[in-house]
Formats: C-alpha cells, sequence, structure tokens
C-alpha cells in the first residue's frame, strides 16, 4: 500500500551504561495497548537495534511510542511479555530486516481469562474469538445477536492502536453463558434443527492482518 511508513509508528528505548548513552530507535507495524500497558508491539529494524529492544522488553523496560499522527506515550509490556523474532527479505536489499512481535502476559491468555483482544471489532471474527477463548456451547449464528448483548452493557472497549482498530471484549464464561440463555429464553438464539458438527469460520493471521490494514486504511481516508 502506498506511504505505508507514514501509519507506522516508532519505539524509543534509552539505553544506559556505565560509558555510554544511547537511543534506540525502531519502526512499529502493529501496536495494541490501553495507556502505559502495552500488549502487542510489532517492529523492526537492524539487528542490532532490534536485539536491543528484545533485552529490554524483559527487563520490563520503558519505551517512548510516538504514534503516526504524533501523539507520545511511554509503554511497558510489563512482567510475563514473551518474545517472537524473525527476518524479513526484502528485494534488491542485501541485508534482511529484523523482525520481533512482543506479547504481554495478559495477550496472551494467561493474567485475566475474562478479557478478549480482537484487531477490531468485526462481529463474525469478535464472536469465534469469544466462544474459542472462553469454551462456550455456542454457534457462528448467534454472533449478531451475542454482540448487540455485550456493547449494550457496555463490554467493548476501543484500545490504543497502530495498524489495526483494536478491542478488548471483557465478559467471564458465566456472564456469556447467562446472557446466552436469557436470549434461548427469549427465542433470539435458536438452535441449529440438524446435529453435526459445527463449522466455524476459517483464517490465518496473515489474512487477519491485511484485511485490517485495509480497513484502517479506509478509515484514515475517510477521516474516521
Amino acid at each position: 500500500m502506498e506511504n505505508a511508513h507514514l501509519r507506522m509508528g516508532i519505539l524509543e528505548y534509552d539505553r544506559q551504561t556505565e560509558k555510554t548513552a544511547t537511543r534506540v530507535r525502531v519502526r512499529v507495524s502493529h501496536y495494541i495497548g490501553e495507556e502505559e500497558s502495552a500488549h502487542l508491539v510489532s517492529v523492526f529494524g537492524n539487528d542490532s537495534d532490534v536485539g536491543a529492544i528484545t533485552a529490554a522488553v524483559y527487563e520490563q523496560a520503558r519505551f517512548l511510542l510516538t504514534f503516526p499522527e504524533g501523539k507520545l506515550q511511554e509503554v511497558t509490556l510489563s512482567e510475563g511479555a514473551t518474545c517472537c523474532r524473525g527476518s524479513i527479505s526484502i528485494p534488491g536489499r542485501k541485508q534482511s530486516v529484523r523482525h520481533m512481535i512482543a506479547l504481554s502476559e495478559e495477550m496472551r491468555g494467561l493474567k485475566s481469562p475474562s478479557r478478549t483482544f480482537l484487531l477490531r471489532s468485526d462481529v463474525t471474527e469478535a464472536w469465534t474469538a469469544i466462544v474459542h477463548r472462553l469454551g462456550l456451547p455456542a454457534i457462528p449464528d448467534w454472533a449478531e445477536a451475542m454482540m448487540r448483548v455485550l456493547t449494550a452493557n457496555n463490554r467493548i472497549t476501543p484500545l490504543d492502536g497502530i495498524g489495526c482498530c483494536p478491542v478488548v471484549v471483557s465478559a467471564s464464561t458465566e456472564e456469556v453463558l447467562e446472557w446466552m440463555e436469557a436470549g434461548i429464553a427469549r427465542g433470539e438464539l435458536r438452535f441449529p434443527e440438524k446435529n453435526g458438527s459445527i463449522l466455524w469460520p476459517a483464517g490465518s493471521l496473515s489474512d487477519a492482518l491485511m484485511m485490517t490494514a485495509a480497513w484502517t486504511e479506509k478509515a484514515a481516508q475517510s477521516g474516521g
């Protein structure tokens, strides 16, 4: 996509040693966070810079994040974060670009099982993620009705994002089961007419990121 660099953020880290002080600076392609708590950070740069950022994440360091629109925010991934590193080969470039994705303990689902993080608030994607996350006995056809219930109860909260329009859904298994039971009693939720396997929408992470990037670009162009 054209001018993609204008939709990226910048992550900076001041590295201090006894003899030197260095500021490490990398580009951010995707980010999910709320105020000072970063949950997902996808960065790329040269080997030494990405290595320094990775080490700083494990040290629970604080970073300065610059959003594409110029907003500044100090962030940290806190204790329990993990990092995945790789390389990206670019045609015409001899050296590969180093890539790293850092995930907070909460984003990985190890801290608060009642919070489900989403790249965007798409009804089908959101309901699929919630059902699988909470282990609910549900079907895809209930997506629109149940997402309306979650919205009416103020359980969907927009988050800070770069390269996506993230939200977090805050609801426990017990709460969603109660809402499902009420929906069935009112006749808003119906069981399948035939027994059999439930087929849920399938898709890869790369597909989701591509769709989210296109959606974010469209929103930016429309001023949304």
